[in-house]
């Protein structure tokens, strides 16, 4: 009886295409091996899939890695029956075992069907009058199997040593690699900021944070976790044998042609480590202020900022706003080539030409504090520091901007102007901020609707919304004097039927003038600083939202879930009613 090929049978099956097929066998000829391990390699079949049709077409069953005996005398009887070195075994990642004595002898291999191994252990299987069952096995089973098999002879106090080269070669086994690989090509391909992989009781799923939103694209066996983790630890420089603690690595690797910085976080969990990657892209491109969302009266102030020679502009929000982005932007129109321009990140997240850039290193020591002491030394006019994280660091900054250096730096904060409540928490007096700091911003990243498939929605209560904060003073006519373009997500491939398909800035910017000074003095309230800077033409986050919902660019609901029901220390007049966004009374009469 003729034997089907397995790529015949793939396709019979609808499990490949012809286009696979074709890329596989140009992989098969360029590295050898096998035809289904190339069409795994380049991920057009699953395992599990490859492995049903190859149980069809050779009649073997699939062995479970639960079928597995984990006494290593299960093995041993195997190789004393046939008479075999378990060394020659081990070399062709063969693993054979009796359940009980006399029994029949179970076969599993990587290449279960490699001519040279066939032959010997049907030689001496013959010669002892012994049956042999030879089953197909999942990599991960075989891995396991290969564990059981051929343990370590050294005793008990070599095990973490064992279990350590245990998953560095199931790190670096090709199927892995792929897997992995394959992960990091959908995160580019996708533009997605951050991976999730999270195992549970008998899976693990493969998460992407894509414009802020969680995304779920894959589905594993619980199995093939182990492999994954330590593929991913061993990416990154992080310890693949401790499992009981957190940890973070980093690494800057080269993948499809990008330099990306990767940062990974590893967190004990009931079914393993959670990971979280972030990827940093290097070479990606900058978009100017104004593509970022920077439009109108905050874009007017934060210029004229960054015109002055000194002082401190900070910019705040959570991680992940686009702080660093802003940032970046503003010091590139700053870099005109008659200043110098200093910078100290953790990390170095651009690289910018004609600008010295440097990392922290606290495992030694050099923390920002430092770091900024060392570029006062370097007669800098402007200085970037990627986050005031204490009290040392702020007060240099101050000094710095006291003394004409232009200093930008990011901060944790819910707005711009709880800012100055931040610094002075940390350490710096009020009569410091109100002298040294010159402006505050803050910043959210909404997701931009999709401009190939939103679609025109008439939104009365949104309308109403609108007008409320302009009768309040949140807005001023101007802004909202144009015809309204309020538009819904519907949904394309595009956008992968989110109806969204990028991001888009929403900002608030406030110029600390005297009023603003003085009030910072006084130790005023968040309520009574917002108040004060409205008489500038303070517009907040929530306004700054409404404006580009209005104008067709996001939506409200889009808004109202990043910046949540924060009302920059105003008091809730009314609750809304459910649906409702028409009694959001955020601002005082």
């Amino acid at each position: 009886m003729t034997i089907k090929r397995i790529g015949t049978m793939l396709l019979e099956k609808s499990l490949i295409s012809e286009a696979d097929l074709a890329q596989a066998v140009r992989l098969q000829n360029e590295v050898g091996g096998l035809i289904g391990q190339a069409l795994m390699r380049i991920g057009a079949v699953s395992e599990d899939d490859l492995l049903d049709v190859l149980s069809e077409q050779l009649d073997l069953t699939i062995l479970k890695q639960s079928e597995l005996p984990t006494k290593p005398d299960a093995y041993q009887l195997a190789y004393q029956r046939l008479e075999i070195n378990s060394d020659w075994l081990k070399a062709r990642k063969c693993v054979i075992w009796q359940d009980k004595p006399d029994g029949d002898i179970h076969v599993i291999a990587y290449h279960i069907l490699d001519p040279q191994l066939q032959e010997r252990l049907d030689a001496k299987a013959y010669e002892k009058g012994v049956e042999l069952i030879p089953h197909l096995s999942s990599n991960q089973t075989l891995e396991t199997g290969l564990y059981h098999a051929y343990p370590k002879e050294t005793g008990d106090e070599n095990q973490a040593d064992e279990d350590t080269q245990r998953l560095r070669e199931m790190a670096e086994g090709a199927p892995v690699i792929d897997f992995v690989n394959r992960v990091f090509s959908t995160a580019l391909k996708e533009n997605a900021s951050d991976i999730h992989i999270e195992p549970f009781e008998h899976k693990f799923q493969v998460r992407y944070r894509i414009d802020g939103v969680l995304h779920t694209r894959q589905t594993e066996p619980r199995s093939r976790f182990d492999a994954v983790a330590s593929r991913v630890k061993l990416l990154s420089g992080m310890d693949i044998a401790e499992r009981r603690l957190p940890q973070d690595g980093r690494q800057t690797i080269r993948f499809s042609g990008q330099e990306i910085d990767l940062r990974v976080s590893s967190l004990p969990g009931s079914w393993g480590e959670s990971l979280v990657l972030r990827l940093l892209r290097k070479e990606q491109e900058l978009l100017d202020l104004e593509s970022l969302g920077l439009e109108g009266r905050a874009k007017t102030v934060l210029q004229e900022l960054l015109s002055h020679p000194n002082g401190v502009i900070l910019v705040t929000g959570p991680t992940g706003s686009g702080k660093s982005t802003t940032l970046y932007r503003s010091l590139l129109g700053l870099n005109d080539g008659i200043r110098k321009i200093i910078t100290i990140e953790d990390p170095v997240e651009y690289d910018m030409d004609g600008i010295i850039q440097i990392q922290t290193k606290a495992n030694i020591g050099y923390t920002f504090a430092k770091g900024l002491r060392a570029i006062l030394r370097q007669d800098p006019d402007i200085i970037m520091v990627g986050e005031i994280r204490d009290g040392e660091t702020a007060t240099i900054a101050a000094q710095a901007a006291l003394t004409g250096h232009l200093v930008l730096s990011t901060l944790h904060t819910n707005s711009a102007l709880a800012a100055v409540a931040r610094l002075v928490d940390i350490g710096l007096e009020p009569y410091m901020v109100a002298s040294a700091v010159r402006g505050l911003a803050a910043q959210r990243l909404v997701r931009r609707l999709c401009e190939h498939c939103k679609v025109p929605a008439h939104d009365e209560d949104g309308e109403n919304l609108i007008w409320d904060m302009a009768k309040r003073g949140g807005l001023d006519a101007k802004d909202i004097s144009g015809k309204a373009a309020w538009a819904a997500p519907k949904g394309c491939e595009l956008c992968s039927h989110t109806g969204y398909l990028g991001r888009v800035a929403i900002f608030e910017v406030a110029k600390i003038d005297d009023a603003l000074s003085e009030a910072i003095l006084q130790r005023a309230s968040l309520r009574k600083l917002v108040q004060t800077a409205r008489k500038q033409g303070f517009m907040t986050l929530m306004e700054d939202g409404a404006i580009k919902a209005r104008s067709g660019m996001t939506t409200l609901s889009e808004v109202m879930r990043v910046c949540g029901n924060d009302d920059q220390g105003f008091e809730h007049k009314e609750k809304p009613k459910p649906g409702s966004t028409t009694k959001l009374n955020l601002y005082p009469s």
